[in-house]
C-alpha cells in the first residue's frame, strides 16, 4: 500500500508514518519544517523528505491513501492536487480507525490523565508480554515507537484526543474511533479556540460516550461530577462502570497503594495519578489482566514522558517538570507534589503558553490553581501572544485571575532564568509546569542547582 503524509513532521503524524513503514507500507511525505526528534527518527528510516515544502508533483494516482495532518492548511497545494485526482484522503484518526476496524478498540478519553492512563495500560501489557497495537501521546520507557499497528493483534489501545481531526474535518478525533471499551477520566474546559463555550466542549464528551459500540463498556471517574452526569445521561446500550481513587498513604516521600494483599510501594504519586491508576486497572481487567497481575506490573511504572518527570534529586531537594498547562492539570499536579513532599517548601512555576491559557477571557479559570504552592511563579512571553494573534495581557490581569497576592510574574525569559538560578533550593521541591520551554530555559542548569 502506498501512503503519502501531508505534514509528516508532527509528533503524531511521524509516529504513524513510522508504524506504517514498520508494517511494510510504502511511505512518503512532505512538510514545510520538521524539528527534532521527528527529523532524526524519520531520517533513520529513510522517510525524511529531501526538501522541505509542498510539492503537488508528489501526488499521483498510484497513491492508495493520503493522510492529512493538522499542520497543513485547507489550501495546501498537495491537498488540492489530491482532491483534484479524487484520491482517498484520511485524517489521522480516520486512518487509525481504518487500520483497527477489525480489532477490539480501547479508547481512553478525558480532558486530563489520558496519556498517563494509556501509558499505564501499555506498561502492564508489556510487563506481562501481551502484545497489543496502540497509539499514545508520549514516549514510553521500553517502547521504540508511539504508534504500533499489526495485522495480528486483537486489541488496539488509543489515546482519545478531543481536538480536531484535520483542516478539512472539524470533528474531534475521539469521535471517529468507535470504541468497544472506553474510559472517561475527567472533563475540564479546554481548547477554547475550537470550543468557545463550556457547554459546547462538554457536548463532545457526550458524543464520545454515544459513539461506543452497542454492548461495549465505559469505565468512568465517579469523582468528576460532569463525567458522571454525561455518562449516566447517555442512553447508549453499554455497560457503565464507575471507579474512584483507591486508598493510599504517603510516608517520607514514598507513596503506598492499599491493596487486598497490603500496602504496595509505587513510583508514581498524587491523588490524580492514583485515580488514573484505578481507571487503568479496570481497563486492564477488561483486557484479560487479573488484579494481582496488574498490581505486580504497576509497581514498576515510573510515569509517562513529561508527566511529573523527575529531572534532579538530592538528599534535601527535588525538581520535576510537567506538561501541565490547563487549570485542572495545574491544580492536580501542584497538590500532588505538595502532598508527596509536605515537609519541604514547594516552588511551583507555570508557563502560560497555550492559546487558552493566554486568552484574557479564559484566565479566570486559573483562580486558586497554584494555592498549594508555598512560592508561586507565572511566566508568559509577549511573543507567544503575538504569534497566537491574541490581545496583550497585563501583570494585573494575571494577578487578578490567580487570586494570589504574593504571585511572582515574569515576562522576560532571561529574568525568569536568573530568578530560578538565584534560588536556594535546600529543603525544596521545584515544580516546572509548561507545554513550552520558558523561552529557552536550559534544564541542565536547573539540575546543577539540585546537589
Amino acid at each position: 500500500m502506498n501512503v503519502h503524509f501531508i505534514a509528516i513532521g508532527g509528533s503524531a503524524m511521524h509516529n504513524l508514518a513510522l508504524a506504517l513503514h514498520n508494517k511494510g507500507y510504502q511511505v512518503t511525505g512532505s512538510d514545510d519544517a520538521i524539528f527534532e526528534p521527528s527529523k532524526s527518527r524519520l531520517a533513520a528510516k529513510g522517510l525524511l523528505p529531501e526538501t522541505f515544502g509542498w510539492f503537488p508533483e508528489k501526488i499521483a494516482s498510484n497513491l492508495d491513501a493520503i493522510v492529512l495532518g493538522m499542520h497543513a492548511k485547507a489550501d495546501n497545494p498537495e491537498l488540492l492536487k489530491a482532491q483534484e485526482l479524487g484520491l482517498k484522503i484520511y485524517s489521522y484518526p480516520e486512518f487509525l480507525f481504518e487500520q483497527s476496524k477489525h480489532k477490539t478498540r480501547v479508547v481512553i478519553g478525558g480532558s486530563h490523565g489520558k496519556t498517563t492512563i494509556t501509558s499505564m495500560i501499555l506498561h502492564v501489557m508489556h510487563y506481562h508480554d501481551r502484545d497489543v497495537d496502540y497509539m499514545v501521546g508520549a514516549q514510553l520507557e521500553g517502547f521504540d515507537v508511539m504508534v504500533k499497528l499489526t495485522e495480528h493483534n486483537d486489541f488496539i489501545v488509543l489515546e482519545g484526543d478531543e481536538y480536531l481531526s484535520s483542516p478539512i474535518d472539524r470533528r474531534p478525533k475521539f469521535h471517529l474511533y468507535k470504541p468497544n471499551i472506553a474510559l472517561l477520566s475527567g472533563i475540564a474546559w479546554d481548547h477554547i479556540n475550537v470550543f468557545p463555550t463550556y457547554e459546547n466542549y462538554v457536548e463532545q464528551f457526550s458524543l464520545f460516550v454515544d459513539s461506543i459500540v452497542v454492548g461495549g463498556s465505559i469505565s468512568y471517574n465517579t469523582e468528576d461530577a460532569e463525567v458522571t452526569r454525561v455518562v449516566e445521561a447517555s442512553e447508549n446500550t453499554i455497560r457503565k462502570i464507575g471507579y474512584h481513587t483507591p486508598e493510599y498513604t504517603v510516608e517520607d516521600g514514598e507513596t503506598f497503594l492499599e491493596t487486598p494483599e497490603g500496602a504496595l510501594p509505587i513510583e508514581i504519586f498524587g491523588k490524580h495519578n492514583l485515580n488514573n491508576l484505578a481507571g487503568a486497572k479496570w481497563i486492564c481487567q477488561h483486557m484479560g489482566i487479573d488484579e494481582d497481575d496488574f498490581y505486580e506490573a504497576i509497581t514498576t511504572f515510573k510515569g509517562a514522558s513529561k508527566r511529573l518527570e523527575k529531572i534532579a534529586e538530592s538528599k534535601t531537594s527535588v525538581a520535576y517538570k510537567d506538561f501541565a498547562h490547563s487549570p485542572s492539570k495545574v491544580i492536580a499536579t501542584t497538590q500532588a507534589v505538595k502532598e508527596q513532599y509536605n515537609n519541604r517548601k514547594l516552588v511551583a512555576c507555570l508557563e502560560l503558553h497555550t492559546y487558552s491559557s493566554l486568552n484574557a477571557d479564559f484566565l479566570k479559570e486559573y483562580k486558586g490553581a497554584l494555592d498549594a504552592a508555598d512560592v508561586a511563579v507565572v511566566f508568559y512571553s509577549p511573543d507567544a501572544l503575538e504569534m497566537k494573534q491574541l490581545e496583550a495581557i497585563s501583570h494585573q490581569q494575571i494577578a487578578d485571575a490567580f487570586k494570589r497576592e504574593d504571585l511572582i510574574i515574569y515576562t522576560n525569559p532571561e529574568d525568569f532564568k536568573n530568578y530560578l538560578l538565584s534560588q536556594n533550593l535546600e529543603n525544596t521541591a521545584l515544580l516546572l509546569m509548561s507545554s513550552g520551554n520558558y523561552g529557552g530555559l536550559d534544564f541542565n542548569a536547573i539540575k546543577e542547582l539540585i546537589k
